[in-house]
């Protein structure tokens, strides 16, 4: 797997994280019409709104970078299982 399509993959991650989660900000809206409705303002709802889909995207994409990291040292873990015992042989016929 190459360099592009790593990048490709976090950001086809990311974009899937950041859409599929929404609880923050349904927190958001849910905590932004009481507020709202006492102070007869939308303007609640346009901060609570953000924030909480703001903390969603944060969310996603610091879970997908996660995924993406456990996934390279993994691979990188294989890699180095799969190499040692070539090393292994060409040192025991070197001597």
């Amino acid at each position: 797997m190459g360099g592009e399509d790593n990048v490709k993959h976090l950001e086809d991650c990311t974009v899937s994280n950041a859409m599929g989660t929404w609880f923050f900000s349904a927190a958001g809206a849910l905590l932004a019409i009481p507020v709202g409705i006492k102070r007869k303002s939308l303007a609640p709802l346009v901060f609570y709104g953000t924030t909480g889909t703001m903390l969603d995207i944060i969310m996603g994409i610091t879970q997908c970078e996660r995924e993406h990291a456990e996934r390279q040292m993994s691979l990188l873990e294989e890699a180095q299982k799969s190499a040692s015992p070539d090393f292994l042989s060409e040192t025991e016929s070197e001597s």
